[in-house]
């Protein structure tokens, strides 16, 4: 049995599509973690400077041109990946990291580091949890996913209304709906990763690792909200 098994193409056709998802999945996390230390190593250092935190946070032009250009490298990488190399898209990532980082330096400024590194870990504990079960589950979770992507919207609606009303009640229920909102994502975006994976990762190449790239990305969007929605719950202000 054995002997046929070794003779059998079809056999080792499979065991290399393992092994390409295997690689292809270990790679989906491992740039996300990196990108996750890039992220808070830039806030870290930024924050170690007050005149640049001070800037960031009292000038809105500077503020609000750091997020735009988060967004137009989200959009451009997202757009463009097919024709971009994927040297050129891992330097995207890194960059968008870069300026996640230095937009979230102003969080040290509003609460405690102690509180800073509990939400972390507390995060760190969510979305490994969450990211088990959508890996395990068998019950697809599309239906779900369609949903949880609708209330995102109405959060994000529901955010830029509460800037001009400044409702502390509805701030604290997009707050915990948030939070319940990135849970769900997490699990939803990592069964459609696996899935994803296990139809186009049958080999490492170039386009294949363009996909997990993108898929990092995805998990890493999914931590940063989740983090950021934790700490205004568990968060000590200055």
């Amino acid at each position: 049995m054995e002997r046929e098994n070794l003779m059998n193409p079809y056999s080792v056709e499979s065991q290399g599509r393992t092994l390409a998802f295997a690689t292809l999945m270990k790679n989906v996390y491992l740039w996300m973690t990196l990108a996750l230390a890039v992220t808070g190593l830039t806030a870290a250092y930024v924050a170690m400077n007050p005149g640049w935190v001070y800037a960031i946070a009292t000038n809105s032009v500077l503020f609000f041109g750091l997020i735009i250009a988060e967004l137009a490298v989200v959009m451009i990488l997202s757009a463009r990946i097919a024709r971009l190399s994927f040297a050129t898209a891992g330097l995207m990532f890194a960059a968008y990291s870069v300026l996640n980082g230095v937009t979230l330096s102003v969080i040290f400024l509003a609460y405690t580091m102690s509180s800073i590194a509990t939400t972390f870990f507390v995060t760190a504990g969510t979305f490994g949890a969450m990211t088990l079960v959508g890996y395990t589950v068998k019950k697809d979770l599309s239906a779900m996913g369609r949903v949880l992507i609708m209330a995102l919207i109405g959060l994000i609606i529901a955010s830029i209304v509460n800037m001009f009303v400044a409702s502390s009640a509805l701030d604290w229920a997009i707050t915990y709906i948030g939070v319940l909102v990135f849970v769900g994502l997490t699990a939803y975006d990592t069964q459609k990763i696996k899935q994803m994976m296990l139809m186009h990762g049958d080999e490492v190449n170039d386009g294949t690792m363009k996909l997990a790239l993108m898929a990092s990305l995805t998990l890493y969007l999914d931590f940063i909200n989740l983090f950021l929605y934790l700490l205004r719950i568990f968060g000590r202000r200055e």
